[in-house]
């Protein structure tokens, strides 16, 4: 159903949810170490991940992947310097 052909209390509901935050998780890879290897992780340890500098990062809400991005960082504004996602792919 359309905002069109829903009812007015319909399109209230409809507009009090866009109001709710949530939290989108940014996956930048994985990492698989033994448990040797965990145990070993202290300050200045490197965790290689499975991916690359320049591969799409993947973005969840809850467990739902909902679409693909590459990392920037904000080059302009108040945000100058913050890290960011481009979405590339939205499912």
């Amino acid at each position: 159903m359309d905002s069109s052909t829903q009812t007015p209390d319909a399109r209230k509901t409809d507009a009090a949810f866009t109001h709710v935050p949530i939290e989108i998780t940014v996956s930048v890879g994985r990492a698989r170490p033994l448990v040797r290897d965990l145990l070993r992780l202290e300050e200045g340890s490197v965790l290689i991940l499975d991916k690359r500098v320049e591969d799409m990062v993947e973005l969840y809400v809850g467990d739902r992947l909902i679409g693909l991005g590459v990392l920037e960082i904000a080059e302009t504004g108040e945000q100058q310097g913050q890290l960011c996602v481009r979405l590339v792919d939205v499912n």
